[in-house]
């Protein structure tokens, strides 16, 4: 059975009251999630009904029908604005596996205008602005207004009540309360805490990545490093806040924490107030909790405002103001990520409303007139840029994965041969031990460092740069309080101490043969072992010729044993690993350089956990049929060929996942299987639409659903191709069969309109 991973990396855009559509999105994923679960439990677990189990029944398809057993996981979120909330809250029940049920209520019931006008900010009573009161309902009735002619009859006299209670609220300040915001955010994470817990949702050790965009409006100084003057402080207004766990470790992050991120992203400005952290903390004092975590997490995330001591002065608003498609950050761990087995890597997007603001300025035609200008290049322009520059840089490492991978192919056979010849047969049939493989190891890399020639030379300034570089990172990450912008002077700080004891780029041009340049890699030289063993990995799991006498639970040991060993690896690589005391040695890197340099090598102690690895390999080598250890001997012990060429064209930086990514989006644009046509009440009023109407917000979450649901069943079934590829008939009856099991979990919650659910349904059973 071919194994393989589906990863979802998800990018979540801003929309206002679109977030309740998206919520829709987030939570046909979150189901799925929940599908491969129970698919992957020990004895194949019942999935949760509706639609889960419409997921599980395609995952049980898939592994009959095409030879595949597939696992769904998203282990990175981002969002922006409304769908950072959703990213916020996604995150947190893939970690901990309590119910998203708490979010549901949180925008159908919550996401009103009556419910976040800030009570200082009501229409004291009926006379208030009473003057006002012709002018509203003249705005409201008159002949082609935006009420008559874009909202449905039966809830158009609904909105004009609460646009009438909004236009009336208090003038020239947000009319929505921000602490008001800050609690029914609150008051959801408890909901969410109190719910019955499932299992996590990713793998256990696996790593989640929560990231959310705010704008920090008044700023923080960033230092720019230029050759004249040397020295330059630039205002920096964006803000990233970003969160990383792992599957079953106590939390994803303090609630305090996620509330602070989730009420920051969504500040809309005008809409509400910016959020200081005295807000913050005063919801988190009438709850009664704790933070004692609270000083650790703004010296993460506002360093350089830590520093000066003016967190109180901080004034933080919506992050889709800057950046309303946050890819970088979610671009930016994917080379952290683990593999175990075959993995098909998508970036998946949700933008409910594509070229919202091109699609009308193209229509008119007139020249942009004066205010439309000025206010869309304050506004608009900026937050609805396409993410055309995020997928090609996608698409450029995507392309150097296809061509490296498609290297090592090539490379494969004389490597293999080169490596017998050196080897001769008898280390195949001889029982591997761990002296044995130490010894074969170094006689492989004299072999490869000899065959060659000046390439070699090249391949070591790359290593010992590259050695430098995440030194320096791992240093920069433990010593914030250095205020610098990167790690480089860091790193040039190191190159001179290692120049003064006699390893520097120039010397390094004899190669690894110098006794000084030999032990700086064994000593330091973490990321070379990581590279061996997940090529090792991806050799047991991608690239594998068919053997009859190898099963494939004798491959799945074999990776059981090469994932045990790399984890012994991976966990000397986070700052966390260095103890107590490294940030004080890490803040001293400039005067004494040295002192840090040897914390490290004593607290990862490479050559004690070379030992362990090499005992772990060697008793999984001896359970191994002959055919499997020929092939896991030929790929470990020839990585230093295959590494002498390909990290030079990674520029120092090694692969994880090794395989190309591809990008899906949903939007109601892309989905047509029930429904041609605009279906969104949301987008109205300029996106606020689905705060004036329960109705509104009940059509766009179920909307979400449907269009989610029928976006996961394409993601799902196009993991398997060629002739395994599912036939639009069979994809059309699981597509039919999560509709109408979306419409049965909705059909008593959703009444606000007692036709919605009907005539969907009716649609629904047409359409088949």
């Amino acid at each position: 059975m071919r194994q393989k991973e589906l990863r979802i990396a998800l990018v979540c855009y801003g929309g206002i009251s679109l977030a309740v559509y998206m919520h829709g999105v987030t939570k046909e994923l979150w189901k799925a999630l929940q599908a491969s679960q129970a698919f992957w439990a020990e004895g194949d677990a019942e999935p949760p009904p509706g639609t889960a189990g419409v997921y599980h029944k395609l995952l049980k398809r898939l592994e009959a029908g095409s030879n595949l057993r597939l696992r769904i996981l998203t282990d990175i979120v981002a969002g922006a604005s409304a769908g950072g909330i959703n990213s916020v809250f996604l995150s947190q029940a893939i970690h901990s596996g309590h119910s998203l049920e708490p979010l549901t209520e949180l925008w159908l019931e919550n996401a009103d205008v009556d419910v976040l006008l800030d009570p200082e900010a009501r229409a004291r009573s009926q006379v208030t602005k009473f003057w006002a009161r012709p002018l509203v309902s003249y705005l409201l009735h008159r002949p082609g207004n935006a009420v008559t002619t874009s909202v449905a009859p039966e809830t158009r006299e609904e909105v004009r009540q609460k646009l009438s209670r909004l236009i009336r609220s208090r003038w020239f300040e947000p009319p929505f309360s921000g602490v008001g915001l800050s609690r029914l955010l609150a008051g959801a994470f408890t909901a969410m805490a109190e719910t019955e817990a499932g299992p996590p949702l990713l793998p256990h050790g696996h790593p989640i990545n929560l990231f959310v965009t705010a704008t920090d409006f008044k700023g923080h100084l960033e230092t720019l490093r230029l050759h004249s003057p040397e020295l330059v402080l630039e205002s920096e207004h964006r803000l990233s806040i970003g969160f990383e766990s792992r599957s079953g470790t106590p939390s994803l992050a303090a609630m305090p924490e996620l509330l602070l991120a989730a009420r920051a992203t969504a500040s809309f400005p005008g809409a509400f107030p910016p959020l200081q952290i005295e807000e913050i903390d005063g919801v988190i004092a009438e709850l009664g909790l704790a933070w004692p975590e609270r000083e650790a997490f703004f010296r993460r995330v506002m360093p350089e405002h830590s520093q000066r001591g003016d967190l109180d002065n901080v004034a933080l608003i919506d992050g889709s103001v800057l950046n309303n498609a946050p890819f970088a950050d979610a671009m930016g761990v994917l080379r952290d990520r683990p593999a175990t087995r075959e993995v098909d890597r998508r970036f998946v997007y949700i933008d409910p409303t594509p070229d919202r603001i091109g699609a009308s300025m193209r229509q008119e035609r007139r020249a942009p007139g004066f205010f439309s200008t000025i206010f869309g290049s304050l506004s608009s322009i900026p937050r609805e840029q396409p993410i055309r520059d995020n997928l090609e840089a996608l698409e450029r490492d995507s392309q150097e994965v296809a061509t490296l991978r498609a290297i090592v192919l090539a490379l494969r056979p004389e490597i293999e041969e080169t490596v017998d010849r050196l080897f001769g047969n008898t280390f195949f049939l001889d029982r591997p031990t761990p002296k044995r493989l130490s010894a074969w190891r170094d006689k492989a890399q004299r072999a490869a460092l000899e065959q060659a020639g000046f390439a070699y030379h090249g391949y070591v300034q790359v290593k010992f740069s590259g050695i430098v570089a995440k030194l320096a990172r791992l240093i920069y990450e433990g010593a914030p309080e250095l205020g610098l912008s990167s790690s480089e002077p860091i790193a040039l700080r190191l190159h001179d101490h290692f120049a003064s004891v006699g390893l520097d780029r120039i010397k390094g041009l004899k190669g690894d043969g110098s006794p000084g340049m030999i032990g700086f890699f064994r000593t330091h030289d973490l990321a070379f072992r990581i590279r061996r063993l997940r090529l090792l990995a991806r050799r047991v799991t991608q690239e594998w010729q068919q053997e009859e006498s190898v099963t494939e639970v004798e491959r799945d040991k074999a990776r059981e044993a090469i994932y045990a060993a790399l984890a012994l690896y991976l966990d000397r690589e986070p700052v966390a690993a260095m103890g107590e005391t490294f940030a004080a040695l890490a803040a001293a890197v400039f005067t004494d350089p040295g002192a840090v340099i040897d914390h490290i090598e004593k607290v990862r102690d490479l050559v004690a956990i070379d030992a362990r690895v090499d005992t772990l390999l060697a008793e999984a080598l001896a359970e191994m049929p002959q055919a499997l250890r020929r092939r896991v001997l030929l790929a470990y012990l020839g990585f230093p060929f295959y590494d002498t060429v390909t990290l030079p064209l990674l520029r120092g930086e090694g692969l994880t996942e090794f395989d190309p990514i591809r990008v899906d989006r949903i939007s109601p644009e892309d989905c047509h299987m029930i429904r041609q046509g605009p279906v969104l009440r949301g987008t109205e009023f300029f996106n606020f639409g689905a705060f004036f109407s329960r109705a509104y917000r009940e059509n766009d979450y179920l909307w979400g659903r449907l269009h989610g649901a029928e976006r996961m069943i394409d993601l799902i079934s196009s993991t398997a191709e060629g002739e395994h590829a599912l036939l639009e008939g069979e994809l059309w009856t699981f597509k039919r069969e999560a509709f109408l099991a979306v419409l049965e979990e909705e059909k008593d919650r959703l009444t606000a309109d007692p036709t919605l659910v009907r005539n969907v349904r009716e649609e629904v059973l047409r359409g088949g």
